[in-house]
């Protein structure tokens, strides 16, 4: 799911690109955390190392994994996302972690004002999008 859209489809799994972000995800090294209420799932985030020859949008250094979080319509404006970000970057304190990045296009302001909150901060720029950081 793009924050601009509310549908994402099998072929956009499919997509190298994005592939990476989920493919090879290693439980033992990456942290994934989900949202659910009384209809199931209603947000998802989670860390990948990437290495430096198959960077991700985000990607700051190899020790430092890259964000990614989505949350669907039903659970937009109620702390979901927030609630995802500060279980995440919990998990990533406790192992150890020397921060967090990721990337946040143009336009986002509702990603940028939370990740702004949680303590990110503009550390580069790749095309249209900030790659931001926080030190854990």
């Amino acid at each position: 799911m793009n924050w601009r859209t509310e549908t994402f489809t099998d072929a956009d799994l499919d997509r190298p690109e994005f592939a990476h972000y989920f493919d090879g995800f290693d439980p033992a090294r990456d942290r994934g955390v989900v949202a659910v209420d009384g209809d199931g799932p209603v947000g998802v985030a989670w860390a990948r190392f990437l290495p430096e020859d198959d960077p991700g949008y985000g990607f700051v250094a190899a020790d430092v994994p890259e964000l990614t979080i989505a949350v669907d319509a039903r659970g937009r404006g109620r702390g979901v996302g927030g609630a995802l970000l500060e279980r995440l970057l919990d998990a990533g304190r406790a192992a150890g972690w020397p921060g967090v990045s990721l990337s946040v296009e143009d336009g986002n302001t509702g990603a940028r004002i939370l990740y702004e909150r949680a303590g990110f901060r503009t550390v580069g720029r790749n095309g249209d999008s900030d790659t931001l950081l926080v030190r854990t």
